[in-house]
């Protein structure tokens, strides 16, 4: 059941934190809002959960319009970065909570709940911890006791905001991976919000990603970090390298380097800025063959070596990512002067670089 959101535009007092946003969240997907503090994912992601007007447009479920009922008839499950599970409550006191409350004449029957919660713990790998109180579990165990709660209701959708935010780096790593294996079990229509740009190229199906309260790109997690649409998202999508330069004929000229610019080829002469990630600089030894950098540091990081240059001419500094064999063949050492060429890189006419 897809999600249909027209013209949304929300502001508080002078602040506008969105601007007219259209956006179809399509049937099963797992989508991710993605962007930087203040971009607005929150603010889009509790319009469409019904817990913050649009100050206008609309957020339409299955060609309805949102209206509160719809929350409090459980259409919607929400997720919260900090589990909001009830302290006095058992785990599965927790996740039979929304049945519970329910008006009588949609009340599940004892036995009903019980089945749901025994199936919710299974899935969530939790069989044997229904007696215990939230504060005997590890914050990742929280975390999935609070997506079962959601899903106990049995939502059309799934919301969830920053849902592995206060967890550590290696937690979150395997309850992303988790929730990633659930979605493809159950087939929810799924929204959730993060900052961590790794966790939502993982994780999604398909990936907005907003800036200063509009949408910059909508894609896939393929599309949006290998064909970027501006260079925010660049920028924004991991480490990058900048490399100023001119257009000339549908050249790009970086000192002594060329670099085709075929989507600017109508372009006679201009100022241009190419993005290019630290795995796409290549460091050779040919000294007419690349750009003059000497050596800063060199980290090795487990399977790759990051290297950190600093330009001769410019005095810029750049980083390289390399793979052991190659680094072990090229015998590098800090303090020498090496030569870098470019693999691939987006050119831009303008720098809108961060």
């Amino acid at each position: 059941m897809p999600i249909e959101i027209q013209n949304v535009h929300k502001t508080f007092g002078s602040f506008t934190a969105l601007k007219d946003v259209n956006l179809t969240i399509p049937d099963g997907e797992l989508v991710a809002l993605l962007g930087p503090s203040g971009s607005g994912k929150t603010t889009l992601l509790r319009i469409i959960a019904g817990l913050e007007e649009p100050s206008s447009g609309s957020v339409s479920f299955v060609g309805e319009q949102l209206a509160s009922s719809k929350i409090q008839n459980g259409e919607v499950g929400f997720v919260f970065q900090h589990y909001a599970l009830f302290r006095h409550m058992t785990i599965a006191e927790n996740i039979a909570f929304g049945l519970e409350v329910r008006p009588k004449k949609t009340r599940p029957s004892k036995k009903e709940i019980q089945e749901k919660i025994t199936k919710l713990l299974t899935l969530i790998q939790l069989e044997k911890f229904h007696n215990r109180y939230p504060h005997e579990l590890s914050g990742g165990q929280r975390q999935r006791v609070a997506l079962a709660r959601a899903l106990a209701i049995e939502p059309k959708f799934l919301l969830l905001d920053e849902p592995f935010g206060a967890l550590d780096a290696k937690v979150r790593k395997e309850l992303r991976n988790w929730l990633r294996r659930l979605h493809d079990e159950i087939h929810i229509t799924s929204v959730f919000v993060t900052h961590d740009q790794e966790e939502a190229l993982e994780v999604s199906d398909r990936i907005v990603i907003l800036n200063q309260g509009q949408l910059e790109q909508v894609g896939s997690p393929d599309e949006v970090y290998n064909k970027p649409k501006s260079p925010f998202v660049f920028h924004f999508l991991g480490d990058v390298n900048l490399f100023h330069g001119r257009i000339e004929e549908g050249k790009t000229k970086i000192g002594n380097l060329a670099l085709d610019s075929s989507e600017h080829q109508n372009i006679k002469e201009s100022d241009a800025v190419a993005y290019v990630r630290p795995y796409d600089v290549e460091i050779v030894r040919e000294k007419d063959q690349g750009i003059a950098a000497e050596i800063q540091y060199i980290h090795s990081t487990g399977r790759n070596v990051r290297v950190e240059l600093k330009r001769v001419d410019t005095g810029t500094l750049i980083e390289s990512v390399l793979e052991q064999e190659t680094y072990k063949y090229l015998n590098l050492f800090p303090g020498e002067t090496v030569f870098l060429r470019i693999k691939k890189a987006k050119v831009y006419v303008e720098d809108f670089s961060i």
